[in-house]
């Protein structure tokens, strides 16, 4: 990460990923352990819906993140989460919603989802747990 308030880049640059994800990546497998969170079967064609995404696209994604220990599956068959997508979908998700709480709380909305998308792949750990910290704290000054 870059340091030093005189070095300025281009948004790419500044870019770190969650374990060498792209943005697309992460929003596939946040999708992916939403899905397995409720217990139902996920299939190509459901995460492609889910995403409002062509199955062929889906299935490019998914190959990726199985190459990456992410994600199990075999064509035409069930795509499950290795304890890696597991632990990584449960991150995301929960970056997801904290952010999402915070623009929420902070805009007086209660739906804040496409700001959420265009900011959760930009910041770091660290921001997510401190906006975590402050929404919980001015929740309960409410």
């Amino acid at each position: 990460m870059k340091n030093n308030e005189s070095e300025f880049f281009t948004m790419k640059g500044y870019v770190e990923h969650t374990c060498g994800l792209t943005a697309s990546m992460e929003d596939y497998l946040e999708m992916i352990f939403r899905m397995s969170q409720s217990g139902g079967i996920i299939r190509i064609n459901e995460l492609a819906s889910s995403l409002h995404v062509r199955p062929p696209s889906a299935y490019k994604m998914a190959y990726l993140l199985k190459n990456d220990g992410f994600i199990q599956f075999q064509k035409y068959g069930y795509i499950t989460l290795t304890d890696k997508g597991k632990s990584t979908g449960e991150y995301l998700l929960y970056r997801h919603r904290t952010i999402h709480s915070f623009l929420c709380l902070l805009n007086n909305s209660d739906d804040e989802l496409e700001q959420t998308e265009k900011i959760e792949h930009y910041i770091d750990a660290r921001t997510v747990h401190n906006l975590a910290v402050l929404t919980e704290k001015l929740i309960m000054k409410e």
